[in-house]
């Protein structure tokens, strides 16, 4: 199979349609592969699985401190000896890459950890960090965020998400990672994302003046919990 997505566009149109008759092709696209965990199949077989994800439409509840927010998620990095085996174990379970995503994985910018630790990860909206408008620059994101206690998550997060998020639903977009330039020099963030078509990772604008939705979810860390506790105080 080819892990090369090409056009990284094409899953955010997935997002609004066509995702049944995607995800029919792609089950018998992948009819053969028994080990995989990425593909429509093994997605749709875990839609049966695990309970759907809480509705688009509640109102956000806005964030006063990262401190208040709970684990959304706790992942694990640092197993793979470079990034090499990171990509190939992606490529084993069968998750797709976008071609900003490979380019990215392959920057010597892109690291991975070489302790093996476990990562708190809490998956928040621009909207819940108290953006009104449709869109939102990505560095007004970033700078609301790190504001109210949170961190940007290393680039490792993503791919190793993506390898350990097998029940992500259908339709749902993470954005993680601090952005990281293109070999033409683009910064670009990475998207673990399920379009219907099989589980993705992704590349996406990463330039400061880039406006994502604030229906968007980012992957974020915890700053330090002495600072934190501050601004808890200081929010009451």
């Amino acid at each position: 199979m080819d892990r090369t997505v090409g056009n990284e566009s094409g899953y955010q149109a997935i997002q609004s349609g066509g995702t049944l008759l995607v995800a029919m092709l792609c089950i018998a696209l992948f009819a053969s592969e028994a080990s995989a965990q990425c593909t429509a199949r093994d997605v749709l077989q875990k839609r049966l699985m695990f309970k759907p994800s809480p509705s688009a439409n509640t109102p956000p509840i806005l964030i006063k401190s990262a401190f208040a927010v709970p684990v959304w998620r706790t992942i694990t990095v640092g197993t793979f000896a470079n990034s090499f085996a990171l990509i190939n174990a992606l490529d084993a379970a069968g998750c797709g890459i976008g071609g900003l995503a490979e380019e990215i994985l392959a920057r010597p910018a892109f690291s991975v950890g070489t302790t093996k630790t476990n990562v708190e990860l809490f998956a928040v909206s621009a909207a819940e960090l108290g953006f009104q408008t449709d869109t939102a620059p990505l560095a007004d994101v970033y700078a609301r965020a790190r504001q109210l206690g949170f961190g940007l998550a290393a680039a490792e997060v993503a791919p190793q998400l993506r390898l350990q998020y097998f029940d992500q639903p259908m339709g749902e977009f993470v954005i993680g990672m601090e952005p990281i330039k293109t070999w033409k020099g683009e910064p670009v963030i990475l998207t673990v994302a399920n379009g219907g078509a099989g589980l993705v990772l992704i590349g996406r604008d990463g330039s400061a003046d880039a406006e994502i939705p604030v229906a968007s979810r980012f992957l974020f860390v915890r700053s330090n919990e002495p600072a934190l506790a501050k601004a808890a105080l200081g929010a009451r």
